[in-house]
């Protein structure tokens, strides 16, 4: 059984994945930005849950010191993760920049899954066959440093984009940065049935169990042991292609630069 934090598991796909992880008896680590949902949810886990233990965490991923907080609560009281599914994502919200002046959908949807999961890097490598899993988009839109760095504002949906082929582009290289980890981006599929979608779209194609269900399958499913630096493409039920700039060294070589010089100045 294996030990699988879930980021943004209080509801949507997150939670729906956490919940089949349990009735399998992993055990969960819990996170979300409300304690009192936390609270709620990690009951409820605990009454379905077989062998696995399940836990929760407090931060908001808005504010890149309480994810440094949360990566050091971790490391203080988990030994060993076998499993990160970064999930955690916001596309509205009722401001476009975080307290550090940043766009707020480049902090929650990448630059906090960045600086979560490489501060873990050490339980994940003590785990045998260690996999990241982050949730990417079929949104996804080139990178404009105004924007990543705060000094302009996009509109929701197109920061969302570029936040989410951050994401994509991250992983790919973390991929061939860490041979010993599987790291996998995936789109769980568009339009799903989740609280942020309707909120974002008023309307949805899909059930939020297709979402899940694939996140399950790449946590633990043997069939995707030893794959990595791939993007699962969920609208096509396979692998399939990023957009271009995912493939390109130059362009993923100035995001690290950046996102390092960043995350130096606010963390």
């Amino acid at each position: 059984m294996k030990n699988i934090l879930i980021t943004g598991s209080t509801d949507g796909i997150g939670k729906s994945a956490a919940i089949e992880l349990a009735k399998d008896g992993h055990s969960v680590i819990l996170h979300g930005r409300d304690p009192q949902k936390l609270s709620d949810t990690t009951e409820e886990l605990r009454k379905t849950a077989k062998e696995g233990s399940i836990m929760g965490i407090v931060a908001d991923f808005s504010d890149l010191r309480s994810v440094t907080e949360m990566a050091h609560k971790l490391k203080d009281e988990v030994p060993v993760i076998d499993v990160v599914i970064n999930n955690a994502g916001i596309f509205k919200s009722w401001e476009s920049l975080n307290n550090n002046g940043l766009d707020i959908r480049y902090v929650v949807n990448y630059l906090s899954p960045f600086l979560l999961t490489n501060e873990l890097i050490p339980l994940l490598k003590k785990a045998d066959s260690p996999r990241i899993i982050n949730v990417s988009s079929a949104a996804q839109s080139s990178i404009n440093y105004e924007v990543f760095t705060g000094k302009k504002i996009e509109s929701e949906g197109e920061s969302y984009a570029q936040s989410k082929l951050a994401l994509t582009m991250w992983s790919f290289r973390l991929a061939k940065k860490h041979r010993d980890l599987s790291v996998l981006a995936v789109n769980p599929g568009s339009l799903l049935n989740t609280k942020m979608v309707k909120e974002a779209y008023g309307t949805y194609w899909s059930s939020a169990d297709k979402g899940s269900s694939i996140l399950y399958d790449l946590a633990v499913s043997e069939k995707y042991d030893g794959i990595t630096g791939k993007y699962f493409d969920n609208d096509k039920g396979s692998f399939g292609q990023a957009h271009a700039d995912a493939y390109d060294d130059s362009k993923i070589d100035k995001l690290v630069i950046e996102t390092t010089r960043l995350l130096s100045s606010y963390t």
